[in-house]
């Protein structure tokens, strides 16, 4: 089982260095060492901690930092 705090930074890098401004849940748990239900609790606690915000293309959410979600609203991406 995978330190949660370990995990969360895994994703927090992630999120940071994807050429994609959000990423899937399945697009994490192909990169992140950890068991998928982990991954899921961690990234759902980084959006509590607002280190991480949902975004929604209007038919899928994904995760992505606020800053690189609001650059992309405003780009209309």
């Amino acid at each position: 089982m995978a330190d949660r705090e370990e995990v969360k930074a895994q994703i927090l890098e992630l999120l940071g260095k994807s050429k994609k401004p959000a990423l899937y849940l399945k697009d994490m748990q192909k990169k992140v060492d950890a068991k998928p239900r982990e991954i899921k609790n961690a990234a759902n606690e980084l959006v509590k901690e607002q280190k991480a915000m949902f975004w929604s293309s209007g038919s899928s959410t994904m995760y992505a930092l606020p800053d690189r979600a609001k650059d992309e609203d405003k780009r209309g991406v």
